[in-house]
């Protein structure tokens, strides 16, 4: 019951989220205007915002003018609610439970937010860093600034590598987005866990970096932010030892 519980409850958030990372990118209000069609801008109704069912229901378009409606919508929806899952498969009923469900949600909406405009919102890494440490600041007391440390010093090692990429390809390699990402992950993961995970990243976006190379009409801006957030996700889930 409390998978079935917790799903529901991510993909509601999930829906959500995708308003949140689509808008905050693009500096719109999240409540004004409500929720409507991008195509035609025809106002929803509620059944046109059942999550992942409505898609399914609607065949993917829209209900007023038919234009197709990208399967990203139901993916995210549903990534959120695997995570949501997710999260009390591996902390079950305790505090941590809590703090992997902001992390995930802070990813998903960065996730969004970095496919739809290339940009990472400072507005919701500053939410959950508060949220994090303050739950660590109550939870683990003075340990709560070992994760203080390992945030710092994973946003000094971002950094140090973007300055070192900025000399090696005289340009911007790093978006600053990306370090402050890092900057919370790290306060999460541990610096050791961001410094793999920044390889990890470079594998992952590998193959879609070499087709950004290839189609000569695709935008060759590559969005990293997105690929950061899968590597801390694997990292983060998966326990193993590192050096």
């Amino acid at each position: 019951m409390i998978y079935a519980l917790l799903f529901i409850l991510g993909i509601i958030f999930g829906s959500f989220y995708n308003v949140v990372g689509l808008r905050l990118s693009k500096e719109e209000s999240i409540v004004f205007p409500p929720s409507h069609c991008t195509s035609c801008n025809h106002k929803l109704s509620p059944l046109d915002m059942v999550p992942i069912f409505s898609y399914i229901f609607l065949k993917g378009k829209c209900r007023y003018c038919s234009k197709h409606i990208s399967i990203k919508y139901p993916l995210f929806e549903l990534l959120t609610g695997i995570l949501f899952v997710l999260s009390y498969v591996k902390f079950g009923f305790t505090i941590n439970t809590i703090v992997s469900i902001i992390f995930c949600s802070m990813l998903v909406i960065i996730t969004i937010s970095d496919l739809s405009s290339y940009i990472i919102p400072d507005s919701v890494l500053l939410i959950c860093f508060i949220l994090i440490f303050i739950i660590y600041l109550f939870t683990y007391k003075t340990f709560a600034f070992d994760h203080l440390i390992n945030g710092i010093i994973s946003f000094g090692f971002m950094y140090a590598v973007k300055l070192i990429g900025n000399l090696v390809f005289k340009r911007e390699s790093m978006g600053d987005g990306d370090i402050k990402l890092m900057g919370v992950v790290g306060m999460i993961i541990g610096y050791k866990k961001v410094i793999i995970s920044l390889f990890l990243a470079s594998y992952l976006g590998l193959p879609y970096a070499i087709y950004v190379m290839v189609k000569k009409n695709v935008n060759h801006e590559l969005p990293f932010g997105p690929f950061l957030a899968l590597a801390s996700l694997i990292l983060f889930f998966i326990d193993f030892k590192i050096f």
